[in-house]
């Protein structure tokens, strides 16, 4: 029999983010077995994700739940149990992202299958935050992103572009079509050089199966987007001693990556275990401290509420062309995907946690200042 005590505890803490048990808000959850309660207040985010994978709750609006719920700090008022704390406890002991393990992220999630993000993502393949300034669609928006990026880099023709997680090429694609660049692309994910390489057949970006310790050659400029939160604070500094020493003397390095407001040495543990096994958040402070002596922070550009917009736009096409995916997938995946890009969305939606940074690195300093573009 479950405790009254939990189920007391849960409903307590819901309201103080104006959230209803069984309630008539779409934010409202739906409770369909009570063993619902103790999972939420033993294991928190974990015992929260897997519940709902487990049809134990169900809510209308999932990601204003979610938004209601990191707004209020509810996360913070309840207490991980010893088991939750040892399954996070190698992040502290051991280094969870060394290059014996630097492929367990690619191999996980971004090997899923190229047809899950196909019909999931923009035309162009952008796994990260689009640029939604003047936008109307997540194409034109994510099209923004890639040419904020270029201005930002100061691209000119016959620069060579060092592009650390490329993805499926979509940076390498666009930069070498618009600006005649040449792009070198690393990736621990075989299923995105495979269709990567299709994609830009005919020019000039190649593409690496290769970690980012691996790289030992002068580039004009490096970008790097979304590939931060899997290199781990244990290995901040080394980073970007690779990046520098692999930097011209007078290029530009720009770093794109989501953070968090306050330092952290682990992620949760429903992500980790499900989504993104071993990814962190770096916050300002971390990456600040990884920087000194190496480079000199140019422009810091924060558009994070941007997440949330584009995160929608994946949630619906994923929905959308779902009948394509189910027969691979199946039902349990569809709600874990679900509560993944609907609690990440209502996570940007909060502002007080999670948010979105566009970094320019130079090396020495630009002479007569860096001219920020937005």
């Amino acid at each position: 029999m479950e405790s009254p005590k939990h189920e007391s505890l849960v409903k307590h803490l819901l309201s103080l983010a104006e959230i209803e048990v069984n309630g008539r808000n779409p934010w409202d959850i739906q409770v369909h077995d009570n063993r619902f309660y103790k999972r939420a207040v033993t294991e928190v985010e974990l015992g929260l994700g897997e519940s709902y994978m487990d049809k134990w709750w169900d809510v209308n609006k999932l990601d204003d739940m979610i938004f209601r719920v990191i707004r209020a700090d509810l996360q913070n008022k309840v207490k991980h149990n010893l088991k939750v704390a040892l399954q996070l406890a190698g992040f502290w002991l051991i280094n969870m992202q060394a290059r014996r393990r630097a492929f367990i992220i690619g191999e996980r999630h971004y090997d899923l299958g190229n047809e899950l993000f196909q019909n999931m993502l923009d035309k162009r393949m952008n796994y990260s935050c689009a640029y939604w300034k003047n936008a109307g669609s997540l194409d034109e928006a994510q099209e923004n992103k890639l040419e904020l990026i270029c201005k930002k880099l100061c691209l000119r023709s016959g620069m060579r572009i060092l592009d650390i997680g490329c993805g499926w090429g979509a940076f390498g694609k666009f930069a070498a079509e618009k600006y005649g660049v040449q792009v070198v692309g690393i990736t621990v994910s075989k299923e995105q050089v495979a269709l990567g390489r299709d994609l830009c057949k005919g020019l000039p970006v190649e593409f690496k199966l290769q970690d980012y310790r691996d790289v030992n050659e002068k580039f004009d400029r490096i970008v790097s987007v979304g590939m931060i939160e899997h290199v781990g604070h244990k290995n901040y500094r080394e980073y970007f001693k690779i990046a520098c020493r692999n930097l011209k003397d007078e290029g530009l390095f720009l770093l794109h990556t989501i953070g968090e407001v306050q330092s952290v040495n682990k992620t949760d543990a429903w992500t980790h275990k499900y989504i993104f096994p071993n990814g962190m958040l770096p916050s300002i402070a971390q990456l600040a401290k990884s920087v000194e002596g190496l480079f000199v922070i140019e422009d810091l550009h924060n558009f994070g509420n941007d997440y949330d917009k584009t995160l929608m736009a994946w949630y619906n096409n994923f929905e959308l062309n779902w009948d394509k995916l189910k027969n691979k997938y199946g039902d349990r995946f569809l709600r874990m995907w679900r509560y993944f890009l609907l609690s990440s969305a209502g996570a940007f939606r909060a502002r007080n946690k999670n948010q979105l940074w566009q970094i320019v690195l130079s090396k020495n300093g630009v002479l007569g200042g860096y001219n920020s573009v937005r």
